[in-house]
């Protein structure tokens, strides 16, 4: 793969990831049709999703400070309850325990663990199937039909305007579910769980903004995995150079299409992408059978 493939795939990546039109289709799309070896298959893809993953983290810094924070106020909440109970237990107290889930934030962070534990579980059990499937043209054309569909529903679906407050622990659980069968190429994540968020009744900032930081942790885990799995003996400078192209370019790209995502959600513009999904996967099957 040489510095103008890896950038091409870098803008498909960053112009994909977030706009509801499945990044993972169309890398498998473009590197089945014009034959793009990324040499070490799918640690390029996770790091051209590090790559937009810095995007989410430009766009939403506040928001996963204030998550962080709140990360580490529960911890130390919960050792304070610890403490309370050893007191109430041994010295027979009767101390109120401290309340964990206190603020918006603090449930918004127990909301993506939620939606995360089923994307983990079924996303594992799904890895080798989603290999197999990225490397011929018909599943992620007949996933690019779904994608379609799905953006569909969401034209139907009521303005809703719940936030953390009012979002239930099961409704973050049904997103994760959808997020992990989103892993399949031509499904596109943002579309599934956006609207799956819409589904639920959330309000269509906070959707987009579930959707993109729900993100994070399965990126993450992704990287770690895929690097633990990968010999890096075999990347050499010149392929880590390509990469660091292809990644730059997905961050910058992301950004910009981060920006451009929360619009369309806000005016409910879903038709185009959802007509672009049945053309592109309406191509990728007949690449399928004619190629």
């Amino acid at each position: 793969m040489n510095l103008l493939e890896s950038i091409f795939l870098g803008f498909i990546q960053g112009i994909t990831e977030f706009l509801p039109v499945s990044s993972s289709g169309h890398l498998a799309i473009f590197e089945n049709l014009f034959h793009i070896d990324t040499d070490t298959g799918v640690l390029f893809d996770v790091m051209l999703h590090v790559g937009t993953l810095a995007a989410i983290f430009l766009v939403y810094w506040r928001d996963i400070k204030k998550m962080f924070l709140a990360v580490i106020n529960i911890i130390i909440d919960i050792f304070r309850n610890l403490f309370i109970l050893l007191k109430n237990v041994f010295r027979n107290e009767h101390m109120p325990y401290k309340r964990i889930v206190s603020t918006s934030y603090r449930k918004f962070v127990v909301m993506i663990i939620i939606s995360t534990i089923p994307t983990g579980i079924i996303g594992y059990v799904l890895k080798d199937i989603v290999e197999i499937a990225k490397t011929e043209l018909l599943i992620p054309g007949l996933c690019l039909m779904i994608t379609g569909c799905v953006l569909l529903l969401a034209l139907l679906l009521p303005r809703g305007n719940k936030t953390p407050k009012d979002a239930t622990y099961s409704g973050a659980f049904t997103i994760g579910m959808i997020q992990a069968i989103a892993t399949l190429p031509g499904i596109s994540r943002s579309g599934a769980t956006i609207t799956a968020c819409l589904a639920n009744g959330y309000s269509r900032k906070f959707a987009v903004k579930y959707s993109f930081i729900l993100s994070i942790p399965s990126i993450v885990g992704a990287t770690i995995l895929s690097i633990a799995k990968s010999d890096i003996g075999v990347v050499s400078a010149g392929m880590l150079g390509n990469y660091a192209a292809g990644m730059i370019t997905s961050a910058i790209v992301g950004f910009v299409c981060i920006k451009t995502m929360m619009v369309v959600v806000k005016n409910n513009k879903y038709g185009f992408f959802a007509i672009y999904c049945f053309l592109l996967g309406a191509v990728s099957i007949a690449g399928y059978f004619l190629l």
